[in-house]
């Protein structure tokens, strides 16, 4: 069953995701969750983030599944309930989570965990930390970003500043 919770997050890592989520525009809710979607006690919903607080394990995956609905098309985003299988989504996410733990103080270590991307963690943080982002063109084609060549050609701050936290761009027929 999936009850909404008055619930306070009691972990300082979870509330500052949390706050940070809800100021750039994301809907979060807490509610009991039976079972587990593709990560393990949360949920998309309606283009909100859902998330059991009893459960969650790895607060850092929170921002994974915010980065999923950050890079939807924002016609889609409202009724956002599954995260599509699609590898450009796949990596935009990534990037967008790189670049809002950073932008909120948390080591990207959070996010990108040892339990996480299947085995893949240590090689994600390995190559953003040399700032090899694999993930920048498709973030700059949503509108979210710049490459480092076209920021310095716009005097621009560079990913893994963020120009938007939401994408704002639709596909192209």
């Amino acid at each position: 069953m999936q009850d909404r919770q008055a619930t306070t997050i009691d972990d300082p890592v979870t509330a500052r995701i949390v706050a940070f989520l809800t100021k750039i525009g994301i809907p979060v809710e807490t509610a009991t969750l039976e079972g587990d979607s593709f990560l393990p006690a949360m949920t998309v919903r309606n283009g909100a983030l859902v998330f059991d607080p009893a459960r969650l394990e790895w607060p850092g995956d929170l921002l994974h599944e915010a980065g999923h609905i950050a890079v939807t098309d924002p016609a889609l985003r409202p009724m956002l309930s599954e995260v599509r299988s699609d590898p450009a989504e796949e990596m935009s996410a990534i990037g967008w989570s790189y670049a809002a733990a950073l932008a909120i103080g948390l080591d990207p270590a959070i996010v990108f965990h040892e339990a996480g991307y299947k085995g893949g963690s240590e090689s994600i943080l390995e190559n953003f930390g040399l700032g090899q982002y694999f993930s920048v063109p498709m973030l700059e084609y949503y509108g979210m970003t710049l490459t480092k060549k076209v920021a310095a050609e716009r005097g621009m701050a560079p990913y893994p500043h963020m120009l938007s936290w939401l994408r704002t761009r639709t596909k192209q027929a």
